[in-house]
């Protein structure tokens, strides 16, 4: 095994705690009701067009015109999606914290997030700027689990996949990440991945 240079982090899900929940189920009657509405009309494969370069607005208008009956929830989708952006997750970001000071490692941040609202992310969360670099899917019209998006984290950065871990908690990113040659995590919470990363030798 290559020695470990690079750590690469996903951001939602694992650093910060975003959730259309959080905004959906004051508009629902059952947790039933809010959890076909995710599902089936704003879910997550319609999201992630947007990740990938969609924008707000046309997203918007495709899907009223297929659910009519929605329009105001899903207007609200991206009209309250700063609701829908809680706090970091602080045992992970303590973990990142501890990572950078060391010196030890690059770490960098591979993500899929929109274009439009990546910004209100970066003014919330001071340890996003942190990092030594940020590619954003959006702002790059690709999207994770496309291997093209793990080529070109590469490319920018000059990375070696056999020598970068990528974290992520989504298991088909990680399913791609690994099939290209990266040491791949399943993240599941911040104890369990202290311990991946110990087992594949990185000291902090």
């Amino acid at each position: 095994m290559d020695k470990i240079k690079n750590i690469i982090f996903d951001l939602g899900g694992v650093l910060i705690d975003w959730n259309p929940r959080y905004v959906f189920k004051d508009y629902f009657m059952t947790e039933e009701a809010t959890e076909h509405f995710l599902k089936h009309i704003c879910s997550p494969e319609w999201n992630e067009k947007q990740d990938a370069g969609r924008t707000f607005a046309d997203a918007t208008i495709a899907l009223i015109a297929e659910f009519p009956h929605y329009d105001a929830e899903i207007r609200q989708y991206y009209g309250r999606w700063e609701d829908m952006l809680a706090d970091d997750l602080p045992d992970t970001v303590q973990l990142l914290g501890r990572l950078l000071d060391s010196g030890t490692y690059r770490v960098l941040a591979l993500t899929n997030w929109s274009e439009e609202s990546f910004p209100v992310a970066l003014a919330k969360f001071d340890f996003l700027h942190k990092f030594e670099g940020i590619l954003v899917s959006g702002t790059e019209r690709l999207a994770k689990p496309d291997p093209a998006i793990f080529h070109l984290m590469c490319e920018r950065y000059d990375l070696i996949p056999s020598q970068t871990i990528f974290i992520d908690d989504n298991i088909r990113n990680v399913d791609s990440a690994n099939q290209l040659g990266f040491h791949a995590i399943h993240f599941l919470h911040a104890e369990d991945l202290r311990t991946q990363l110990v087992t594949r030798g990185v000291t902090y």
